[in-house]
């Protein structure tokens, strides 16, 4: 356990320098046009490990991530344009979100609903959502001084500002800094979590539920602690992604988004924090590269490489790699220690 422990940080450490390196690294040389597109990259990969943390970690399946994801861009979108300063705004895009996830979660976990109504649930909720937005079109459809704009969005969303200061908006690269910046800060925070008391317990809940009640520890309670954190965590996606493009609409909400964070987590490996990261980077270019090209319909290409992943590389991207490595490592010729390499040379003189 303490080796696999050793591997874990070592990991952890490998992919938080090379996240570091990007973040100082990528501004230097890019203009801030590829600049703007990496950004929307590591806006959806935390929205991926969102979902990968309940999933793979806490064992909860939920088709309805999107709509966290879609909640924190929509809060954040009503709250500046009514307030001009963002930076209340901006927390509120993560606290609304975790509180939604809280209360969602405490009927499903506490009422003893089991995984498949759980899947039920939350999807219904994200159509929910997307319905009734989509049908907020008409001008007197507006939360204080902002309209819903109904299946038109919302335009105009203004940018993030320092705090106290309207006049100091981010800039492209400044998006991009806080976009690797918070994307680092959750990797990292849900590493340090796993590795707690609270983490191993959420991990022991996904493994056998039964048990851990029997040890004494509330189970739901911790599902819902992490539902909820990976709420926050899709809050805080959104209200990235709402300020990347400074606009947002219903089909945030909408069944091809939800089922392509469930996409991008199968495909970079389940069960891990960089996997979805991986996968998401992988589907969201590949996607891109299909749409440049309008000569494959992107969604069955989609569901080719789902098809494919299930079926050949259930594990993912990220854990095949990692046995891949440990299938090389164990092959390399281990060299004899002192004690047996000196019977050894003896021999060779005798």
């Amino acid at each position: 356990m303490s080796q696999k422990f050793a591997q874990s940080w070592v990991s952890a450490a490998a992919c938080l320098l090379i996240g570091i390196a990007l973040l100082f690294g990528l501004p230097g040389v890019l203009d801030d046009f590829m600049l703007l597109q990496v950004t929307i990259y590591v806006v959806m990969s935390i929205l991926g490990v969102s979902l990968g943390f309940i999933w793979g970690f806490g064992g909860i399946l939920c088709f309805g991530q999107a709509a966290f994801f879609g909640l924190g861009a929509y809060v954040y979108a009503i709250a500046v344009i009514n307030m001009g300063d963002s930076s209340v705004p901006f927390l509120l895009a993560i606290v609304l979100p975790a509180l939604f996830a809280a209360l969602l979660g405490y009927v499903i976990f506490y009422g003893r609903l089991s995984d498949v109504y759980m899947g039920v649930i939350t999807l219904t909720v994200t159509l929910i959502l997307f319905n009734l937005i989509n049908s907020t079109a008409g001008p007197e459809w507006k939360i204080g001084s902002a309209p819903l704009g109904g299946f038109n969005g919302i335009p105009a969303i203004p940018p993030l500002n320092a705090p106290g200061n309207l006049d100091e908006v981010i800039t492209p690269r400044g998006m991009f800094n806080l976009s690797m910046a918070a994307l680092l800060v959750v990797y990292l925070g849900l590493r340090v979590l796993i590795s707690s008391k609270i983490g191993r317990v959420i991990i022991a809940s996904k493994e056998n539920e039964q048990r851990v009640l029997l040890l004494g520890y509330d189970a739901r309670a911790y599902k819902l602690f992490a539902f909820t954190l990976g709420g926050a965590i899709a809050g805080l996606a959104g209200c990235l992604f709402a300020n990347w493009g400074a606009f947002t609409s219903p089909t945030i909400f909408g069944l091809a988004q939800s089922a392509q964070i469930i996409i991008w987590v199968i495909v970079g490996g389940l069960g891990t924090l960089i996997g979805p990261v991986v996968g998401c980077v992988a589907i969201q270019w590949l996607t891109t590269q299909i749409g440049t090209q309008q000569t494959f319909n992107a969604n069955l290409v989609l569901g080719a490489i789902l098809m494919v992943f299930v079926l050949m590389v259930p594990k993912g991207i990220v854990p095949s790699l990692g046995l891949v490595i440990d299938w090389l490592l164990q092959r390399r010729p281990r060299r004899p220690h002192r004690e047996e390499a000196l019977p050894q040379a003896q021999e060779a003189r005798t």
